[in-house]
């Protein structure tokens, strides 16, 4: 079996690609397709929403496959289904088509994009995931940096059906790469042999079933669902939302390049200094932390100060995800992370496929974006209200 230097490596080389391709690329493909096929943005849009609904819906599935063992099939599948999506949507001629491509992305995304790894990583190095989980987030951190002008170059030099296929290719790429790293089984942990506790689960190695009797899973899934509907609602309504703020789009751009290096920055600083932190007590100051950041975007109209906006927004972003990947093996134990994992992350994903649509019919009754941003704000505080009530389960006596 290849070393966990060489795992973690591998792994952050197919996430950097994974995430690149299939998530942050979309957007690059949307006036292009808008130009050729004239179709229109929401329905180039309810694509991406369907791509985004299936990647929630397949998450358990994914989650229960890496716990039995196949987290190899499941990683090497995702990119060769990925590259069968880009394939397909290069050849989209009619919007049926183009959503039949995003339904196979949007499983692929669920069989590649982060969970997976992690579960994967958590699973075969159940001494050192935590570190091996951060250094993929770290290089994952780059994958929108990598992304726009990559995407940039290809559609300039090819055109964007050309463009799809070479993507493919590199999909292609990431498959044997999974299949070369991943080969080799991992050791399941013992499983206590003491009858289950009637609980408020905080067994070694609790199933999906007992973490759902207690309230500390809902806690937790509501606060991360809730966050996914407040980030999701941010990236789609972004630009028209600081043109809200007077900005022009030049002004616009100069803030967003912020968020890459800000996410990179403070999971840098988290594999640097933050170690000694519970993952509880980190949850707590970034989920404080996200609030914060939309409160100055609200109150903000230079420029400088929506900087600001940009570097706590990107600081938070960029550390939830070491939270949520670490917080259930934390509190639940490793023998049923991918079916816990999964069950949370496949809420909070459908929320996320939702958010755009419903606040975009939220914005007529708040009166705009200054509304709809101080209701994000509320969202932000009761995320973290609900995340300070989730302690770390304890068995009734």
């Amino acid at each position: 079996m290849p070393s966990y230097r060489t795992i973690i490596s591998a792994l952050s080389v197919g996430q950097i690609l994974v995430w690149a391709i299939m998530y942050y690329g979309f957007s690059s493909f949307v006036l292009p397709m808008q130009r050729d096929m004239g179709w229109s943005q929401p329905d180039i849009m309810g694509a991406f929403t369907l791509g985004l609904m299936v990647w929630g819906l397949a998450t358990y599935a994914v989650g229960a496959a890496i716990d039995r063992g196949r987290g190899r099939a499941v990683l090497t599948g995702g990119a060769l289904v990925g590259a069968a999506g880009c394939a397909l949507w290069s050849q989209a001629h009619s919007l049926p088509l183009l959503y039949a491509a995003w339904a196979l992305l949007g499983l692929a995304m669920a069989m590649t994009l982060y969970e997976p790894a992690f579960s994967e990583i958590t699973k075969r190095f159940p001494d050192r995931y935590r570190q091996g989980i951060t250094t993929i987030t770290l290089v994952g951190g780059f994958a929108s940096t990598l992304s726009f002008p990559a995407a940039a170059w290809l559609l300039l030099t090819l055109g964007w059906r050309p463009a799809l296929l070479v993507m493919a290719g590199v999909l292609l790429l990431v498959a044997p790469l999974h299949a070369w790293v991943l080969r080799g089984p991992w050791k399941r942990p013992a499983v206590p042999g003491a009858a289950p506790v009637e609980v408020e689960v905080a067994q070694d190695q609790a199933t999906l079933r007992q973490a759902m009797q207690g309230r500390t899973f809902w806690l937790l899934t509501a606060t991360f669902t809730l966050y996914a509907f407040a980030l999701s609602t941010v990236w789609a309504h972004l630009m028209p939302a600081f043109e809200s703020r007077g900005l022009s789009q030049t002004e616009a751009v100069a803030v967003m390049v912020w968020f890459g290096p800000a996410q990179v920055a403070g999971r840098f600083a988290f594999l640097w200094l933050g170690r000694p932190l519970s993952h509880r007590s980190l949850g707590l100051m970034v989920l404080a932390l996200f609030p914060l950041a939309l409160t100055v975007f609200v109150l903000g109209r230079q420029p400088l100060v929506l900087v600001g906006f940009a570097v706590l927004f990107g600081v938070a972003n960029g550390l939830i995800t070491i939270v949520r990947s670490n917080i259930v093996p934390d509190f639940y134990g490793r023998e049923h992370v991918g079916r816990i994992s999964g069950a949370m992350s496949g809420i909070a994903l459908c929320t996320r496929a939702a958010a755009p649509f419903l606040t975009a019919w939220a914005l007529l009754g708040l009166g705009g974006y200054t509304g709809l941003l101080w209701l994000l704000v509320v969202m932000g505080v009761a995320t973290l209200a609900l995340f300070a009530l989730a302690r770390p389960p304890q068995p009734r006596a």
